[in-house]
């Protein structure tokens, strides 16, 4: 395969009325040089992906950025570590940031949240990996707090994710929200399916964790990863797929 095919993803800008100079997209799976259970445009290179088909992904996204910055790559473990400077030892980490133009921000979801905030001056960006875990483990909070300006400064957008049709958990998974927020529990529904379980609603759930915070310009949250054809899906896919890349910069 070679870099003269087009390789260009197919993308999703985020609605939000940031700052002109931040840049910021979602891939999709729908086109790209991943084949099989990968196919599109899987930038991911955990997943038993062919290597190469990864690294022209992975350039691909550099080109779309448009310069010759690095991007910055996590090792994602559904924790609340943020990331605050360029490492190319893959540091563990579910959310970055950056207040320059030295590197750009990634994260990888195939069902996870991908929230993406930068603040009204156009000053500082970042983008945090948030799962159910990550978000009852404080992703969100330590993004905000490690963005060093004032909530109120902020605006967030949240990108694709399964739904809460879709999103099937146990009651552990409602414990952990409702002990620490108890209005927390209008995120879940119970399961139509199996007797003590929930539908969890992470697009709500990362709202109220975020207004609690403080940021009150929340905006996106209107996808579904596991019933559109164009999302990769952990869930529907039975584990056996690729990764969305979900970036952001300053231009």
């Amino acid at each position: 395969m070679s870099d003269a095919i087009d390789l260009r993803p197919t993308m999703i800008v985020p609605d939000w009325p940031a700052p002109a100079n931040v840049g910021a997209f979602v891939t999709t799976r729908e086109t790209g040089p991943s084949q099989g259970l990968f196919a599109a445009f899987n930038p991911a290179a955990h997943v038993g992906d062919n290597r190469d088909h990864v690294n022209l992904c992975r350039r691909q996204l550099s080109k779309e950025i448009g310069d010759d910055r690095p991007l910055l790559w996590l090792d994602q473990v559904h924790g609340a570590g943020v990331q605050q400077e360029f490492s190319d030892a893959v540091p563990e980490a579910d959310a970055a940031l950056v207040a320059g133009q030295d590197y750009a921000c990634v994260v990888l979801t195939a069902d996870c949240l991908p929230v993406f905030f930068c603040d009204r001056e156009g000053q500082r960006v970042a983008v945090a990996h948030a799962g159910w875990r990550g978000l009852a483990g404080g992703v969100l909070e330590a993004t905000v707090a490690a963005l060093g300006v004032a909530p109120s400064s902020l605006m967030a957008w949240l990108g694709p994710a399964i739904s809460k049709a879709q999103f099937e958990v146990g009651p552990e998974v409602r414990e952990a929200f409702c002990s620490v927020q108890p209005e927390a529990a209008s995120a879940f529904e119970p399961s139509p399916y199996r007797l003590g379980h929930h539908m969890a609603d992470l697009y709500k759930l990362a709202r109220l964790r975020l207004k609690r915070l403080g940021v009150s310009h929340i905006s996106g949250g209107h996808f579904c990863t596991a019933c559109e054809s164009r999302f990769y899906s952990y869930r529907r896919d039975d584990g056996e797929t690729g990764r969305m890349a979900s970036v952001i910069w300053l231009k």
